[in-house]
């Protein structure tokens, strides 16, 4: 029969053991498996004539193959001693003499040394396979028996020299050390220049090229460990210095004759021509290898030319040249960090001067989405031209933040907490702007993108608060589910502590609502009747950002001392132990004034409305009464009249004395286009700077209580620790809400060890120990 590749030697086991079965067990009954004598030279007479078919892929029938695997079993089980040794070492002879004639053939070969060497490798390895498959049970119950394990091999008690190798890796062996030891100068030259005409676009034939290099791993594919040393030593190793050599002077010459951008692109098609060519010529365990190489030619010795006109790139934005610039730096260790430094420079001045160029009326909305189209710019620069590189996406957010975080004065404070507490007080609020709910969730989804950067997030949390608390306050809220929707982002971004207070506001407006209800019901109860529609707001101290330093004296309008009154009645009888502290400088009142030609309803503040009541007995009423009947501070007076002259419901009888001295008249003569309006109370305007300033204040106070509890509960757990650690540590704890400012804990140290929560131990001056 011809020789055919075999499936798998599982398969050719079952059909031998078939075949043998049949011949002892089936036609043949007068044959035995019992060891018995037999006539080695003889039967290897035979068995050769079969080898030497096999090895040189003929025509060898079925019979045949099956009485030469029974031969091969009879020598090594022959009584009264096996002969596998024999058998094992004449196949060996067999082999080193064939490579030996097969060497002769292809040194003298017509076809060139190449062809002809891939030819004879070619069915020698086929053969080589076959002829282990006939020696089948010579591997599996000779040679893997007698083989030393790795233990003996490792603890030197036995020579790896010594062991016996099955017979599909004896012919690789001879194979390397008759063959491939003696042409390897030779072959490994013709390789080479192989490369080369591939290179100038005058390729080897593929399939020797590639199967002689692959022979070099072949023959040792058999080893646990190394098996890829040979193909290094003697392929791999000049391959790469070649490689090397050939593309530093190709370097050279395009760096000559092309600008930056030419060179970047025709370096890219070489790397992936020499990706192409490596598979389809070496071993897989090289691509990597001659990747590298190619790279560090052409780019690695070439880092300060590129670096040289990275900034130019990032400046002008030239995407096509910095996705090629990415992609040659990228494989070379520290090379990005030139290019991920020019692009956050550049990010952070493009920053600035959107920030610095902001004018007009509506700053905060104005920042916030300036800084919006800058992030999304580059973040989708980086996601098309840096493929969303993580080294990239951090320069953008450095950037993001040093621009966030900027002061235009180091004596004044970051503004930016401020304006993006006012840019979602703007959207929160109630307002002449048609924004559809699902614009506004993606506005505010937006600002928290902005919110991740700020450093002093507590600055923020302040403004943020105090104007949910006008917008809850005076029924401002554009919806309660946009506000509630907002705090959970926060929560989101910070955790639950940081929202506690705001969640706290909105349960307080909850329970007022179900508090009035039951304060109305308790006045049916009591048969009473207020004359007027009352309600209140009961909010916990503790939870709403309302200072009391605009609290002024006031005495409370006749018309409403009987509600306020009642309301007292009714609280102290539900939770005795309450103090009630009224806040009028937040109430409003509806006024309907019906003295002009037509009746209007008014809007305004409490004080504004004890002006105003004033003058139901009066046309003109003077200062020094107003200030008796209302018992207002000068300061407190002073504004809210002002505000009553520039609405004109009232007119200065003199309009050139000062407020304090002057008189007031009611300006019967008004007129408005709208019958139902309302009033700005001054308490309502936007924030005044001075304001502002209590706000940063009142962080500061906030900040101190903040870090003495840190710190204490950093020293309960760790008892001693150093002045350094014990700052580190405050630090991460605090990162979330702010950076703190050193000096400022070290002040928190020194009140902690002044009220004994801490104290310096005896034997160091920078060492703090736990008081219990």
């Amino acid at each position: 029969m011809s020789m055919k590749p075999l499936s798998a030697p599982l398969t050719y086991v079952m059909f031998s053991v078939a075949i043998i079965t049949k011949i002892y067990f089936g036609a043949h009954k007068k044959m035995s498996l019992r060891p018995k004598n037999i006539d080695f030279d003889y039967t290897w007479k035979i068995l050769k004539q079969t080898v030497e078919e096999v090895i040189t892929l003929g025509h060898i029938p079925r019979n045949v193959w099956s009485d030469r695997f029974t031969d091969v079993y009879t020598l090594c089980v022959a009584f009264p001693e096996p002969l596998a040794d024999r058998l094992y070492q004449k196949t060996r002879e067999f082999l080193e003499n064939h490579v030996r004639k097969l060497y002769e053939l292809v040194e003298s070969s017509d076809e060139g040394l190449l062809v002809s060497y891939y030819k004879y490798w070619t069915i020698y390895s086929q053969g080589v396979g076959y002829l282990n498959k006939l020696y089948m049970y010579l591997n599996t119950q000779h040679i893997k028996k007698q083989k030393f394990n790795e233990a003996d091999l490792q603890y030197g008690r036995a020579d790896s020299a010594d062991t016996l190798m099955e017979i599909g890796e004896l012919g690789l062996e001879i194979w390397k050390k008759n063959m491939i030891e003696k042409l390897k100068d030779n072959l490994v030259h013709l390789l080479l220049e192989g490369v080369r005409l591939d290179r100038i676009q005058d390729g080897p034939n593929q399939s020797v090229f590639h199967g002689a290099v692959q022979s070099f791993v072949q023959v040792e594919e058999y080893k646990k460990e190394d098996n890829l040393e040979m193909y290094r030593q003697i392929f791999e190793a000049p391959f790469l210095k070649n490689t090397g050599d050939y593309y530093k002077l190709e370097a050279s010459r395009l760096l000559q004759e092309n600008d930056c951008s030419q060179y970047m692109e025709k370096v890219l098609q070489k790397l992936d021509d020499e990706d192409l060519r490596s598979r389809k010529f070496l071993h897989p365990s090289s691509y990597s290898r001659v990747t590298r190489e190619c790279e560090q030619r052409m780019v690695a010795d070439h880092l300060q030319f590129l670096h040289g006109e990275c900034k130019k790139m990032v400046y002008q934005e030239r995407r096509k040249d910095l996705r090629n610039l990415y992609l040659l730096l990228k494989s070379i260790p520290s090379a990005l960090e030139a290019l991920i430094l020019e692009l956050q420079q550049h990010i952070t001045k493009n920053g600035l001067e959107v920030v610095n160029s902001l004018r007009g009326d509506n700053i905060p909305q104005a920042f916030v989405e300036s800084l919006l189209e800058v992030h999304e710019k580059y973040s989708n620069l980086i996601k098309t031209v840096f493929s969303g590189d993580q080294q990239f996406v951090g320069a953008l957010d450095k950037a993001c933040s040093s621009v966030i975080n900027h002061k235009g004065n180091p004596k004044f404070l970051c503004r930016s907490p401020e304006l993006l507490a006012k840019y979602c007080d703007s959207l929160l609020k109630k307002n002449a702007k048609t924004c559809t709910e699902t614009e506004i969730e993606q506005k505010l989804t937006q600002s928290i993108t902005i919110f991740k950067y700020i450093d002093d997030k507590d600055v923020f949390q302040k403004f943020y608060a105090r104007m949910l608390a006008k917008r809850l306050i005076y029924n401002q809220s554009m919806s309660m589910d946009a506000e509630e929707a907002m705090i959970n982002k926060l929560k989101q971004a910070c955790g639950y502590e940081f929202t506690s207070k705001l969640h706290r506001m909105f349960t307080d407006i909850s329970v007022s609502s179900d508090l009035n209800s039951r304060f109305m019901q308790y006045l049916r109860d009591q048969n009473t009747e207020l004359g007027i529609n009352f309600s209140i707001s009961v909010l916990q101290a503790g939870a709403w950002p309302l200072g009391q330093t605009a609290i002024s004296p006031f005495a409370i309008p006749q018309e409403l001392e009987k509600s306020v009154q009642n309301f007292e009645d009714f609280y102290s009888s539900r939770f005795n132990g309450r103090k009630l502290t009224w806040l009028h400088h937040l109430c409003n009142a509806e006024l309907k004034l019906c003295y002009l030609k037509k009746s209007y309803i008014v809007t305004m503040s409490t004080y504004q409305m004890a002006i105003l009541l004033l003058y139901e007995t009066a046309d003109e009423v003077a200062y020094p009464e107003i200030l008796e009947n209302t018992k207002l501070s000068d300061e407190q007076l002073t504004k809210q009249i002002q505000s009553l002259l520039e609405s004109k419901l009232l007119v200065a009888s003199d309009s050139e004395k000062p407020i304090d001295s002057g008189s007031f008249v009611l300006n019967k003569e008004y007129s408005n286009k709208r019958t139902k309006f309302k009033l700005t109370a001054v308490i309502q305007k936007e924030t005044t700077q001075q304001e502002v300033e209590q706000t940063h204040v009142s962080v500061d106070e906030d900040r101190k209580l903040y870090l003495q509890a840190a710190i204490v509960r950093i020293m309960k757990a760790r008892k001693i620790l150093r002045h350094n650690a014990l700052i580190q540590e405050l630090i991460n704890q605090a990162k979330n809400r702010f950076l703190p400012n050193i000096s400022m804990i070290k002040k928190c140290i020194e009140a902690l060890i002044d009220k004994q929560y801490i104290e310096r131990t005896p034997n160091s001056t920078d060492e703090y120990s736990y008081v219990a």
